[in-house]
């Protein structure tokens, strides 16, 4: 690996002092619910800092059991479940045995530096290459202090680490906005599909209240008859194929599908969709596999998991159809009906047969608008974070090379550690 002439090959085992975690043997009150946070690796994720534990321990607990009691500002290290997952601690932290604690020397490594290097491509390579075991696989510590770090002095580390972490926070700020206008989302359809766009007054039904001039329609009464086809009639015909692990249950999207020929399709790709359609999943379908298909998949093809709805136009807004459905009323409907232990399951008559409730054409369109809104706001939010993440993981592999350089580039450095 070629690195810049004055960053210096470091074995891990040179940047501090390792300790090894364990787990209080008992749940008897006086180990738990202590002052001391303690956590194992679970708690490790993207966000380059973890400030709280996952329970707390009290102090005779930490002298009788094998724990180790890490102080703020150094290293955590998934060395066994989450091997290769790294974070800088804020608080005074007892660990796990499935985590590695590491003492940082802050005069010549900085913390936020090594944990970045650690994430790059390189060491998690090592890191796979070293995993051991079959049941739960692992790294021991004597291995991961044979691994080699590229050291800079220490005033660029800094400036590294302070720009991942400006990345890092961006990423941040997109999840935040994008988790806040989801629940605004789930706030409005409910509050939507209760009061109506007009202020009516509102009445007792099957389903809850609905305002006054709304009805409850069976949705079996409001779409129209899909086809089936069979694909390997058409041998050489080019298909995009959907199946239930196709859908985002958070975003409610087609996110991946497979490109296939009529020949291959498996027999389960028999269910024809078109632009406007609605598909949901009837296999588990508290999952909330549903989707809304795009001109992109006019006319390809879906799996029998799905039940495929596609509205009368004149009584229903296939839009609406799309948000209506997306309510925790309809789900908990459908679960109710779902039978088999191991793989539980709803017939297409048990979707359609759900109860809706129905305003009129005109406001249809309305509510479909507002919702359409908010979720062009929650794509334009998720395409920033992407495009913030592809960064990130760009710029940590080239900042870690040496392939760029930002020793003399101002930057503030303030937030990561002395």
């Amino acid at each position: 690996m070629e690195t810049p002439q004055n960053w210096i090959p470091t074995f891990f085992r040179d940047i501090g002092v390792f300790y090894g975690g364990g787990t209080p043997s008992t749940v008897n009150s006086e180990y738990w619910n202590g002052p001391i946070q303690w956590t194992t690796s679970k708690r490790l994720g993207d966000a380059p800092y973890l400030d709280c534990g996952e329970r707390t321990i009290s102090d005779r607990a930490l002298r009788e059991s094998s724990t180790t009691l890490i102080p703020a500002g150094n290293l955590l290290i998934g060395t066994r479940v989450g091997t290769g997952k790294i974070v800088v601690n804020r608080i005074d932290i007892a660990i796990s045995q499935d985590l590695t604690g590491v003492i940082v020397d802050k005069s010549k490594y900085l913390p936020e530096f090594v944990a970045y290097q650690t994430r790059a491509q390189r060491l998690q390579e090592c890191f796979q290459k070293q995993k051991r075991g079959v049941t739960i696989q692992g790294i021991s510590r004597d291995d991961l202090k044979e691994f080699i770090l590229y050291i800079p002095p220490l005033p660029e580390q800094k400036k590294i680490a302070a720009l991942l972490l400006n990345i890092q926070k961006a990423i941040e700020i997109q999840e935040s906005i994008i988790e806040k206008t989801r629940e605004l989302k789930k706030s409005t359809l409910h509050h939507v599909f209760t009061h109506g766009l007009r202020g009516e007054r509102l009445k007792e039904t099957e389903v809850g209240q609905i305002p006054e001039s709304w009805v409850l329609s069976r949705i079996s009464d409001l779409v129209t008859e899909t086809t089936q086809t069979n694909p390997s009639k058409t041998p050489e015909r080019k298909i995009k194929y959907i199946d239930v692990s196709s859908i985002s249950n958070t975003r409610y999207v087609i996110e991946t599908w497979v490109n296939l020929l009529g020949k291959e399709a498996p027999s389960r790709a028999r269910k024809v969709v078109k632009k406007g359609d609605v598909i949901v999943a009837t296999v588990r379908p508290t999952l909330r596999r549903l989707a809304f298909i795009t001109p992109d998949f006019n006319n390809e093809i879906c799996s029998t998991a799905f039940c495929v709805l596609r509205s009368c136009p004149d009584v229903l807004d296939q839009r609406f159809l799309f948000y209506t459905i997306q309510r925790n009323e309809f789900f908990a409907g459908l679960e109710k009906l779902q039978q088999g232990a191991s793989y539980p399951a709803v017939a297409d008559s048990d979707v359609k047969d759900q109860w809706i409730p129905l305003p009129r054409i005109a406001e249809q369109n309305e509510i479909a608008n507002c919702f359409q809104v908010i979720d062009k706001k929650i794509e334009l939010h998720t395409a920033k974070r992407a495009a913030l993440q592809d960064l990130f993981k760009t710029m940590l592999n080239k900042l870690m090379t040496g392939e760029i350089r930002v020793k003399d580039l101002d930057i503030d450095v303030s937030e990561v550690s002395a």
